[in-house]
């Protein structure tokens, strides 16, 4: 069974995680139509060899290409999937670099097997159990479906015996004349004719208008008052509890919460209520028509039409709340901050309509777009023009730039069995910016604004007051954030860390202002974020950063180790991040605990960090000694821990052809390290300074990538103009001339 099966069958948290494998770099209707022949492939091979890669590229093309010639042959174009846009996509985003594409499939067929395996794994993960609630919402929709489909044969059976008593009643008494002797039974006849329009009239006719909860024995309009009335109740569950619950899971999405945002369980409820409400309206027509149809007349007009009215305002509630934005707006250079948007840069967004399967084409926007049918659009070439500058006198607003929230409204019209609706959905609050700097403060707002504010309308004015977070509001953020960059939260211990330098009154509240502006406790953790995503995301994956551990708790964790245990931690003192590590000596009969000069990121790009501790050396009066670092904290052997991220290795890496030279390494050299002082808790806060010349590079790098809309170049970035401290790095010479 191919990979791709098994993976259908888990629940919708793990299915929404594989979805986030692919989103805004392949799109997974490819991965679904051509599942076997993807697995089929050596995309690993691929990935290093330019040849293989493109012979898989063309395999990919072609295959993509015999599904649209398939779909024109069968003439199943508008109710297919879209195989020639899917071929674009993958003409305008691979063609120049196939062997990024190779990269790309190779890296999600791995963590695809990773998910599968830990399914395995787990034995609470064999079958997954739905949600209760959704279960018993499930079985209620379940049951109306059945309920309408017995009500359509019981229609069907007053239609026929409609037909019958009509036909009797028009035809016997011409049969009496032409028979004499059949007068005798006409009134046995007629006695009958009676019993049978009583008969059709009782099975019909139930309800009291005055009053939608008495009821008649069980008969066909009232099992459609029932219908209507489950209907309603489903209704009322979908649109008040539902669909808010799962727009408050998208908001806590979006600032990196582990949340489920899949919307397949409302897309089959919208879609089931909506078909049930519909074959309600048929069945009153069908009524109706019987009712003016034929000469045994209950006088039910008044009644169905009332009905009918109360089931089109079911149907208007349930459409007016049908569209949502799936996916909030983004930029191309910044998926994992949504919701920040910059002046003249492209952004995408889309919206769902989550109710109809159209199967034609339809004069409408929102297009067939989904396996399942759903309506879609797509806004793909969006971008914000800056308005004209305000003239000076002219009314400001009290909030900076990154403290302004604004929404994107959506606006469709529906037109449905000779009825208008009008329908809307809004984005959620967005920020707007003009410069790549602001990125770190509009964050700090998206998220602030995100824990905060659950409700609609949103309030858009928030911080002109901001309330406080608690710290059990903010503590879940924070570890939101390094899962969402380095795919590990944070534990107990580097939270209490935190705690203790972020909360610091009795109350246990954590003010806006010391979060985001007055202490920059924000700016400084955002540092290390971007540390992490540039440098440091396999070893922090893996556990080998301590990270968020004071000088004090250092002191104590190391002084009872054997010489040369370190461990490495976040430096406390440079606000744009940087990392350092700390290691315990024993000399002269006494314990000392060194750390060395943090690590910045442009250090970092020149040497890893795991090549750092791997060559570091102590110097001590000019001759070198051996690298003082030997088990990671608490035991780990230094090489078992970091030798698979080592990329220099030595003299013995050097070039062989080269006979004249002394070999030499890059190295990191200290001579007689001391501990960094950490800063006071109450140091005064650090400004920043804006640089202009690194905003207009990135404002290059937006541009190209705005250009070329090529999401695997993402990792690209531009290169610090500086050259690297030689108190720093320096080379090591190692062995003597070879002749």
């Amino acid at each position: 069974m191919a990979q791709w099966q098994e993976l259908l069958k888990l629940d919708f948290a793990l299915q929404s995680q594989v979805r986030r494998l692919y989103e805004g770099r392949f799109p997974t209707e490819i991965r679904h139509w051509l599942c076997h022949w993807i697995e089929s492939q050596d995309w690993g091979s691929a990935a290093v060899v330019e040849d293989a890669a493109r012979t898989c590229f063309q395999g990919l093309l072609e295959h993509l290409q015999e599904q649209w010639s398939r779909s024109i042959q069968e003439n199943n174009i508008l109710q297919g999937p879209n195989f020639s846009g899917m071929r674009d996509f993958v003409v305008e985003n691979f063609q120049e670099q196939p062997m990024n594409l190779a990269a790309l499939l190779s890296e999600c067929l791995k963590e695809e097997k990773k998910i599968l395996a830990s399914v395995a794994a787990s034995p609470t993960c064999s079958s997954p159990v739905m949600n209760p609630q959704w279960t018993q919402l499930d079985n209620k929709v379940s049951q109306m479906k059945l309920q309408i489909l017995e009500l359509k044969k019981e229609v069907k059976t007053l239609e026929g015996l409609n037909e019958k008593l009509d036909y009797i009643q028009k035809t016997w008494q011409s049969k009496v004349e032409q028979n004499v002797g059949l007068a005798q039974s006409q009134d046995l006849v007629e006695q009958e004719c009676q019993k049978r329009s009583i008969f059709i009239n009782q099975t019909k006719h139930v309800w009291k208008p005055s009053c939608w909860l008495v009821f008649h024995p069980p008969i066909v309009l009232q099992q459609l008052v029932t219908i209507l009335n489950e209907a309603s109740q489903i209704i009322t569950t979908l649109t008040g509890v539902e669909l808010p619950e799962w727009k408050r899971r998208q908001q806590l999405a979006c600032i990196g919460g582990p949340e489920d945002t899949s919307l397949e369980l409302l897309h089959k409820w919208f879609t089931a209520v909506a078909d049930i409400l519909l074959g309600v309206r048929e069945q009153l027509q069908k009524l109706q028509e019987q009712d003016q149809n034929y000469t045994n007349s209950s006088g039910l007009s008044t009644s169905i039409a009332e009905m009918d009215g109360f089931t089109l305002t079911l149907i208007r509630n349930l459409l007016t709340n049908a569209l949502v934005v799936e996916k909030q707006p983004v930029m191309q250079n910044l998926l994992h901050r949504p919701l920040i948007l910059k002046t003249g840069v492209r952004f995408k967004v889309t919206v769902r309509f989550r109710l109809f399967d159209f199967t034609r084409d339809d004069s409408k926007l929102l297009d067939v777009d989904s396996p399942n049918g759903a309506l879609m659009a797509a806004f793909e070439h969006m971008s914000l023009k800056e308005k004209k500058a305000r003239t000076k006198g002219s009314c400001e607003s009290p909030l900076t730039v990154t403290e302004e929230l604004h929404i994107i409204r959506f606006v469709t019209v529906l037109h449905h069995a000779g009825e208008k609706f009008d329908i809307e959905a809004s984005s959620l609050p967005v920020v707007v910016i003009s410069s790549s700097n602001q990125v770190p403060s509009a964050w700090a707002s998206i998220m602030w604004f995100n824990m905060l504010s659950s409700r609609e309308p949103m309030n858009l004015s928030l911080f002109i007051n901001p309330p406080p977070l608690t710290w059990m509001q903010l503590a879940p953020l924070l570890s939101w954030q390094f899962l969402s960059v380095g795919q590990r939260p944070l534990d107990p211990d580097q939270l209490s860390m935190l705690h203790d330098k972020i909360v610091d009154n009795p109350d246990g509240l954590v003010h806006w202002t010391k979060f985001s502006k007055d202490e920059s406790v924000w700016m400084w953790i955002d540092g290390i974020l971007d540390l992490i995503k540039k440098h440091l995301a396999d070893l922090w994956q893996d556990g080998y950063i301590m990270g968020f551990v004071s000088k004090q708790r250092t002191s104590s964790l190391l002084l009872n180790k054997p010489p040369g245990t370190f461990l490495i931690r976040f430096s406390e003192s440079m606000r744009d991040g940087a990392i350092t590590f700390s290691w315990v000596d024993h000399s002269n009969g006494e314990k000392h605990i060194h750390a060395v000069e943090p690590y910045t990121k442009k250090e970092l790009s020149v040497l890893s960090l795991a090549d750092a501790i791997n060559h570091y050396t102590l110097t001590t009066q000019g001759r070198s000694s051996m690298n003082p670092l030997v088990y990671l904290y608490p035991d780990i052997p230094k090489d078992s821990a970091f030798a698979r991220y080592y990329k220099f290795s030595g003299p013995s890496s050097t070039n062989k052809n080269i006979k004249a030279y002394v070999q030499r390494t890059l190295a990191v050299v200290s001579i007689h390290p001391t501990p960094p002082p950490s800063p006071p808790r109450d140091s005064p806060s650090m400004d920043v300074d804006v640089d202009n010349n690194t905003d207009s590079s990135q404002k290059l790098d937006e541009f190209l990538m705005d250009l070329l809309d090529f999401p695997e170049w993402s990792h690209l970035q531009t290169l610090p103009q500086e050259s690297v401290s030689d108190s720093v790095f320096t080379f090591q010479e190692h062995g003597s001339p070879t002749q």
